[in-house]
C-alpha cells in the first residue's frame, strides 16, 4: 500500500492522501479488506483501473506491476534488478560515446573557423575553400592515424562512413585535442609543415598517456 500511495503522489496531482492516511492506519488490522475499486472511488487513484463485465479485469501501470510481480517472485526481481542494472551500463556507453563524439564536432568548428579566419583569402573559389578544408582534416589524419583520408578510403572500400567513424574513444580524446591544438598554431601563423611535426608529436604522447592510464570504462563512465 505505501508504494501505491507514493506513486499515486508522484504521478497523480488529483490524488487524495487524506483518504489514503486512513486506509494505513486500518491496513494492519486483521478485518482490513479493501477492493481496487474501494481504493479507486476513495482515493482518486490512477495507478489501478478496474473494470466489471464479462470483458473487465484489474489492470495496472507498469510500475505497479513490476513492485506486485517483484513482491511475489524473488527470481522476477533478480532478473528485473539485472536487466536495470545492463541498461544503465548500456546508456553510460552510449552516453560517453555521444559526449565525445560531440566534443570533436565542438572542436571540428573551432578548427574550420580558424582555418577560414587564417587561411583562406576572399578571392579562393568554394572549390579551392574546400581543397584547403580538407588538407587541414589530412593535416590531423596523418598526425594521428599516419594515413590521409583517401588512403584509407583506398584501403577498405567497402567499408561505409571515414577513418573517424572507425576511431576508437582514446583516438577521439586525442583528436579534439589535436583540433584545438591545430586551431592555435594556425592563429599563431605556423606552417602547415610544422604543424603537422607539433601535432604528430602531441598524438603520440597524448596516445601514450591514454592507453597507459585511462581505460575505456573509465572513460565511458566518468563523462
Amino acid at each position: 500500500m505505501d508504494f501505491l500511495g507514493i506513486w499515486e503522489q508522484l504521478n497523480n496531482p488529483d490524488f487524495k492522501p487524506v483518504e489514503f492516511d486512513g486506509f494505513k492506519k486500518l491496513a494492519g488490522l486483521n478485518s482490513f479488506t479493501l477492493t481496487p475499486k474501494q481504493w479507486i472511488e476513495s482515493t482518486n487513484a490512477i495507478g489501478i483501473i478496474s473494470k466489471a463485465g464479462r470483458y473487465g479485469g484489474t489492470y495496472a501501470q507498469k510500475d505497479i506491476v513490476f513492485e506486485f510481480a517483484s513482491w511475489i517472485s524473488v527470481e522476477f526481481k533478480l532478473y528485473l534488478i539485472k536487466e536495470f542494472q545492463r541498461l544503465k551500463e548500456q546508456e553510460f556507453v552510449q552516453l560517453g560515446w555521444d559526449i565525445r563524439r560531440n566534443l570533436a564536432k565542438v572542436n571540428y568548428q573551432i578548427h574550420t573557423d580558424a582555418i577560414k579566419e587564417n587561411l583562406i583569402p576572399d578571392t579562393l573559389t568554394k572549390q579551392q575553400i574546400n581543397a584547403v578544408y580538407a588538407s587541414e582534416a589530412d593535416l590531423l589524419n596523418m598526425a594521428l592515424f599516419g594515413i590521409t583520408a583517401k588512403q584509407w578510403r583506398d584501403q577498405n572500400p567497402a567499408v561505409k562512413g571515414n577513418m573517424r567513424d572507425y576511431a576508437n574513444i582514446h583516438q577521439l580524446v586525442c583528436l579534439a585535442n589535436l583540433e584545438s591544438m591545430n586551431a592555435y598554431y594556425i592563429a599563431e601563423g605556423v606552417l602547415q609543415s610544422e604543424r603537422l611535426a607539433k601535432l604528430n608529436a602531441l598524438a603520440i604522447s597524448q596516445m601514450k598517456v591514454l592507453l597507459k592510464y585511462v581505460s575505456p570504462n573509465s572513460l565511458k563512465t566518468t563523462q
